[in-house]
């Protein structure tokens, strides 16, 4: 028999949890199949002696739970742990037992079928069971806008740091991951891009996210003032030719010269053209968005407040329904109120959660850099040295989503959706991540009763296995 969890339950909702509404209904067409029924048990495998079918249904978050800076200690990078696929828990197998989250809604006592690297809507016959029970099945979430972690950059670090930094990410339960550079000269951004264009081909990062030079300096934040430049096309299409068609999103300040040719220029190129870092009115933020503007980055942070006379951008983008919000949701850039007033006046499927990490992201207090500038963290929350603006964050994808739920009251699949399917679809990979659905990737986070991380699951390898001793 494979390894079963210990039982933190019986098949219930978690602690806090409104259950699902019982019935005989089946569950929706989908990898997470009920866990109840003789038909549904792969040859050779027992199943669960209880639970029932049940019908998706909205589940209440968990008043339980708390918001935590990640854990670690300044020092050298650390290599990058290896997690080796057990041989008893390869593919072909079915998670059985966990409370599933689905497009549709939620899934008590469903099942994930796993095999190879997809997704199976039905299960082989030699599929092993096991039991899961107690735990959240999600999709591996998917981040629009990170700088880096595991105390590497993806600004100014090597291959390896990279990479590490985007493992350490992975742990954290992201298993799609868009880099992110800051501002610098254009020379230094053109190499950059070239070297983060051959890690997205090889699979590593889902494409290259420019956020600088082209911000106003009313608005910079942790960008070097010296390094901003306007928005001119030719300077954005260089940016663009360098990452060799992996270039996925630009931020740029829409109200400086150049701005609104350069949001054209971006769409034509298949780019997301994101508002940010920006000085911009209402009105000249309705004509960026008519332009081709789609995503708001980091909204609330680093543009105008909104005002009773003077809405400015955060107005214009929570409004029209052509627009994706960024939110980081640390406990650090947004009041809870803002979380919840861009939920829902947005709606939850205009919801993208991002990290915006810097390096400390998983590594701990101390000093670092990004981009030129120098940036002291304290107990988790990153500032410049010189002026004290926030530097980006230390947050993980795995805390955001315990923050949402058990602290800001977000239903559970709302914000799952904010780190999963929104961001997947704005970035086009829908059809292969951001929701557990037969045949896309096997990416799969496990969480227990709390949201506490148990397991991630990446193209059906485990990249943090529950299963071991």
């Amino acid at each position: 028999m494979p390894p079963t969890l210990p039982n933190t339950g019986s098949n219930t909702t978690p602690s806090g949890t409104a259950p699902p509404a019982a019935g005989p209904g089946s569950a929706p067409s989908g990898a997470a199949l009920p866990a109840a029924g003789p038909d549904s048990t792969p040859s050779g495998a027992t199943p669960p002696t209880t639970g029932s079918t049940s019908t998706p249904s909205k589940a209440a978050p968990p008043t339980t739970g708390s918001d935590s800076a990640p854990s670690g200690a300044r020092g050298t990078a650390r290599p990058a742990p290896t997690h080796p696929q057990s041989p008893r828990k390869a593919p072909p197998y079915v998670l059985s037992g966990a409370n599933v989250v689905l497009p549709t809604g939620i899934i008590k006592n469903g099942r994930v079928i796993i095999d190879g690297t997809r997704i199976a809507g039905s299960a082989p016959e030699n599929a092993q069971l096991i039991d899961v029970r107690g735990l959240w099945a999600v999709p591996g979430f998917v981040d629009l806008h990170n700088h880096g972690g595991g105390g590497a950059s993806f600004t100014s670090g090597t291959v390896d740091d990279v990479l590490k930094g985007i493992h350490t990410h992975r742990l954290h339960g992201t298993t799609t991951l868009v880099a992110s550079t800051v501002t610098g000269d254009m020379d230094g951004l053109v190499h950059r891009a070239g070297l983060l264009s051959e890690l997205a081909e090889q699979g590593d990062i889902a494409g290259i996210h420019f956020e600088g030079p082209f911000i106003s300096p009313c608005r910079k934040g942790a960008h070097s003032e010296e390094l901003l430049r306007d928005p001119d096309p030719a300077d954005v299409r260089k940016l663009i030719d360098a990452a060799r068609g992996r270039a996925a999103m630009v931020t740029l300040a829409t109200e400086l010269p150049g701005g609104l040719d350069s949001v054209r220029l971006l769409a034509e190129h298949g780019v997301i053209a994101a508002i940010g870092h920006t000085d911009a009115t209402y009105e000249q933020t309705v004509r960026a968005i008519d332009a081709g503007a789609t995503v708001a980055t980091h909204l609330f942070n680093a543009m105008p407040p909104l005002g009773h006379r003077e809405p400015g951008p955060i107005a214009a983008l929570l409004e029209d329904e052509r627009i994706t919000v960024e939110l980081i949701n640390d406990g650090t850039h947004l009041h809870p109120a803002s979380l919840q007033l861009a939920f829902r006046h947005a709606g939850a499927d205009r919801v993208a959660f991002i990290t915006d990490a810097m390096d400390a992201a998983g590594f701990g207090d101390g000093l670092y850099t990004l981009g030129p500038l120098a940036v002291e963290v304290v107990d988790g929350v990153a500032r410049l040295v010189e002026g004290g603006s926030i530097a980006g964050s230390t947050l993980t994808q795995d805390r955001a989503l315990k923050r949402a739920v058990t602290l800001d009251r977000i239903p559970v699949e709302d914000a799952v959706a904010a780190l999963c399917a929104n961001p997947a679809k704005l970035l086009g990979l829908y059809d292969r991540v951001g929701s557990l659905e037969p045949g896309k990737d096997a990416d799969l986070v496990l969480l227990d009763a709390e949201f506490a991380l148990k397991g991630v699951l990446r193209k059906g390898e485990w990249v943090v296995d529950p299963f071991r001793d």
